[in-house]
């Protein structure tokens, strides 16, 4: 009697636990582009490319899989994902040269596609109402762990162990999740279906357009130096791969302390204020960035900065999107998921065209330009006072 219960009880944690696996699958090549290229005999531009085209088969896969996918019950549709995951992770590790490595890639990444966005309907659907906020943003804490644990872990296996190695890993991480997952998530959950007048509602609301607008303002601003950070460091301080990883350690540790506090205060805030307060940190980091260029320690406290923003502003712009319309939300966060990922094919893409120049100080900049614009577009969405918080 008790069984069912607990395992509801700990479902947000089994469902968060998937995302630190997607996230670690989604940005792997990141924490280890040199051994990526130098073991497949391709430039670091090339390897950094794994990012952009698979950024680009996650925000059409998205969409897509919520919609062909919107009628499967939860706990089946999520634990399948997450056995492709593994499956495509630990194919990586055997990839024979690059296209085969990509090719497994964009395969593994159009089914994990729908795994985010999935876990954030499927969270709204195990807690009351008001515990939504906090539990979604719980939820994506997943993805700071990825970035705080995976990527330093991936780093420091990579350089010594070989990126096989940092794949297998992965592999085997996706394969308890998976069981975790089938142990703890209740059956039976089904969300709202989602149909051609779906997507149409959602484009004719001006606070859902612009909330997505946002959030690929900020990916593609992250993501212009984030795709590069490891070798940028390299190369403007000398920075050794040690050092690099805890680089990522820092940005994920302060990632997991912003998704943290912001679980703790949206539910007392507000999401629209709380959303402001972490934009600015993040343009405040990757500003420090840009300005500090060339000192590892300034460019190492910036990173810490701007961590604190980077999953907590993704975490509260899921929390807007359901709470703007939440008839709409399977769609809405799908959608969020999708243009997160365009946000990344565009930075990870103007990144490598500026690192392939050697634009090196240029990366940090442009980035600034898109956080700026993406708060100012934050400040339009400031809900009217007689009008519940989106």
């Amino acid at each position: 009697m008790q069984s069912a219960p607990a395992a509801r009880r700990f479902a947000p944690t089994a469902l968060m636990l998937g995302n630190i696996v997607t996230g670690c699958s989604v940005l792997a090549p990141a924490g280890m582009l040199p051994e990526l290229a130098a073991g497949l005999d391709v430039s670091v531009h090339a390897a950094g490319l794994l990012i952009t085209f698979g950024a680009i088969t996650l925000c059409i896969g998205s969409p897509l899989t919520a919609w062909l996918t919107s009628r499967i019950e939860r706990r089946m549709l999520l634990t399948l994902t997450l056995a492709l995951l593994a499956a495509g992770n630990l194919a990586s590790a055997f990839a024979s040269d690059y296209a085969s490595l990509l090719a497994i890639r964009l395969v593994m990444l159009a089914v994990g596609a729908l795994y985010t966005p999935q876990a954030a309907g499927t969270a709204a659907l195990i807690v009351p109402v008001e515990k939504r906020g906090s539990t979604i943003a719980y939820v994506f804490l997943g993805w700071s762990l990825a970035a705080a644990v995976g990527l330093p872990l991936i780093t420091f296996i990579a350089s010594r162990y070989g990126w096989r190695a940092a794949y297998g890993e992965i592999g085997v991480l996706g394969c308890v999740s998976f069981l975790l997952l089938l142990l703890r998530l209740p059956a039976g959950l089904r969300g709202a279906r989602v149909d051609l007048k779906t997507w149409s509602e959602v484009g004719r609301n001006r606070t859902i357009v612009l909330l997505l607008a946002i959030t690929m303002l900020q990916m593609s601003g992250q993501f212009v130096v984030f795709t590069f950070m490891g070798p940028l460091l390299t190369k403007m301080t000398g920075a050794s791969p040690d050092a690099i990883g805890l680089v990522f350690a820092l940005y994920g540790v302060c990632g997991f302390l912003g998704v943290a506090v912001a679980s703790r205060i949206v539910d007392t805030w507000g999401p629209y204020r709380t959303s402001v307060l972490f934009t600015c940190l993040l343009l405040t980091g990757i500003a420090g960035w840009a300005l500090s260029a060339g000192s590892y320690v300034m460019m190492a406290i910036s990173v810490a900065i701007w961590g604190l923003g980077f999953a907590s502003t993704n975490s509260m712009q899921q929390v807007r999107l359901v709470a703007a319309a939440p008839p709409l939300a399977s769609a809405t966060v799908a959608l969020n998921t999708s243009v997160l990922y365009i946000g990344q094919a565009i930075g990870s893409a103007v990144g490598g065209l500026l690192f392939a120049g050697e634009l090196l100080h240029t990366l940090g900049f442009v980035a600034v330009g898109f956080v700026g614009l993406a708060l100012s577009l934050v400040a339009l969405t400031r809900p009217r006072p007689a009008a519940a918080p989106a």
